[in-house]
């Protein structure tokens, strides 16, 4: 199923092409008008040099006045390889039709509601038949039924037709389009990003990137270079403040060599502040007591982090060098690196 872009924003039509395998570019003066675009012969030339193919409208009363303009935008410096001219079907765009497809033009019939009218524009020679699904069920009708109408009256007549599934307003649309067999589709940008989107791949894409991450990373790369490290001498009170600054629930604290006495944790402050109260915040921080700290080699992968945090349960690790002195904390969340 051909897919093509239905916009006239530049900014989508430039994002929506570097993904490589869009067919086309289908637009109306309406989205132009939207735009705020004014000059329409120089969008239009400006889009053909972007797009693989470009559906545009040529209006007029009768099948000349369609024609004439047909020609004249030709003459902008269109290629006629790779453009598409819209007519909206009526017996007058029909004739249109058939004397564009005498020159070798490509045409898409278009503001098919019904299936007489998508005959019509068959009969006539169309390239595309455009039903616009949206707008129809608005109405309360069964588009997704005209569509598949369509499709069949092609294949059982064996017309040189595509039906184009347009008027898509959400991601069931292009599901609605493949069952029923369209040939091709234009669709909005934002539904055309919504369509790879399911959380179950987001979750699945997360994990395989998280475990990747764990069997090359190491501990040392993972680390935010942020070594809160607070001198045993310092008051409660000043290490709690420099604990805020480092941005960890923790800090470690070290002698005046540099070794690691122990690991003061937000949630010792707690337990101190309930058993002991406020003038604890006065005391040296290193002359509390710790218990060996949970740590891990900066060298090791972070696979081996992960086993350490799953046995102990904490949220941060010390890091340390392999003369065991601290060098960082390692937050659980730096497995994932997202």
């Amino acid at each position: 199923m051909e897919l093509y872009l239905d916009s006239a924003n530049l900014k989508e039509i430039e994002e929506g092409f570097k993904l490589g395998f869009l067919t086309g570019l289908t637009t109306t003066p309406t989205f132009m008008q939207r735009e705020g675009i004014t000059d329409i012969d120089g969008t239009i030339v400006k889009l053909s040099k972007i797009v693989p193919v470009l559906q545009i409208e040529a209006l007029g009363n009768t099948a000349e006045d369609v024609v004439k303009e047909a020609v004249r935008q030709l003459e902008l410096g269109l290629d006629p390889k790779r453009t598409v001219f819209k007519i909206p079907v009526s017996l007058e765009g029909l004739r249109a039709c058939r004397m564009l497809r005498d020159k070798g033009l490509m045409v898409n019939v278009h503001l098919v509601y019904t299936l007489q009218q998508a005959y019509m524009a068959m009969q006539a020679g169309a390239n595309y038949v455009c039903p616009l699904v949206g707008r129809l069920q608005d109405q309360g009708h069964d588009a997704v039924a005209l569509v598949e109408q369509c499709v069949k009256a092609v294949e059982r007549y064996k017309y040189d037709t595509k039906i184009m599934f347009s008027s898509v307003r959400n991601s069931e649309h292009v599901r609605n389009a493949l069952s029923a067999g369209a040939h091709t589709i234009t669709v909005p940008l934002k539904i055309l990003k919504s369509l790879t989107e399911n959380n179950f791949t987001t979750v699945g894409t997360e994990q395989f990137l998280t475990d990747t991450r764990l069997m090359t990373v190491r501990v040392k790369d993972a680390i935010n270079g942020v070594n809160p490290l607070v001198h045993a001498d310092t008051n409660l009170k000043d290490a709690i403040v420099k604990m805020t600054g480092f941005g960890f629930g923790c800090v470690t604290v070290v002698n005046d060599a540099g070794d690691t006495i122990g690991v003061f944790t937000d949630g010792d402050l707690r337990r101190l502040l309930q058993s002991d109260g406020e003038h604890i915040l006065d005391k040296k921080i290193g002359g509390l007591e710790y218990k060996t700290p949970i740590s891990v080699n900066v060298d090791a992968l972070l696979n081996d982090a992960a086993v350490i945090f799953k046995k102990t349960s904490v949220d941060t690790i010390l890091a340390v060098d392999s003369n065991n002195r601290p060098v960082g904390m390692l937050d659980i969340q730096d497995l994932k690196g997202f």
